[in-house]
């Protein structure tokens, strides 16, 4: 592509189906639990924290997540309540980037799903995995650039902002 053309999609693009992509990353080490599935709803989350929660038996864990509905269903809440090694803890709306896994999501849409064509939603599934199966082998851990005062500034100003939307 060169600079200042749009990107394109072909005119014979068609979707073979989509996959939901689950991911926990363990900010120190960089590695990545993850799993995909055919929808988010609670019971696919349930089914990934248990995953999370088998890949690190008898640590503590604290899961960062957005404030999607999924994520607050009665039936999580009341595996958390049975689960209390587990914490979750949701980013204020208009913050994803606080959760660093997002960084990995968009790393992995850049390198492995963008501008890819899948024939079928298995080819990409194994796209996805083959990525993650490579990250792992070679994990980055994640750092943050700004220190702790600027980053509560930003989330206070993002907190302020999404207040006065909402009082107008």
């Amino acid at each position: 592509m060169r600079s200042g053309i749009p990107e394109r999609q072909a005119w014979d693009y068609a979707r073979h189906g989509v996959t939901c992509l689950f991911a926990a990353l363990e900010v120190a080490t960089g590695q990545v639990t993850d799993a995909c599935y055919p929808r988010h709803r609670h019971q696919e989350f349930l089914r990934f924290l248990k995953k999370v929660t088998a890949a690190y038996p008898g640590q503590q864990l604290h899961v960062i997540c957005d404030n999607y509905a999924t994520h607050k269903h009665r039936d999580v809440k009341d595996w958390l309540a049975k689960n209390p090694r587990v914490t979750l803890h949701f980013t204020p709306t208009g913050c994803s980037w606080l959760n660093l896994v997002e960084c990995f999501f968009s790393i992995i849409t850049r390198q492995a799903i963008r501008r890819g064509s899948f024939t079928s939603v298995k080819q990409l599934v194994a796209t996805i995995g083959a990525f993650i199966d490579h990250w792992n082998d070679h994990p980055r851990p994640f750092t943050w650039t700004k220190d702790a005062d600027e980053i509560l500034a930003s989330i206070q100003r993002a907190k302020t902002k999404a207040n006065a939307l909402t009082e107008h």
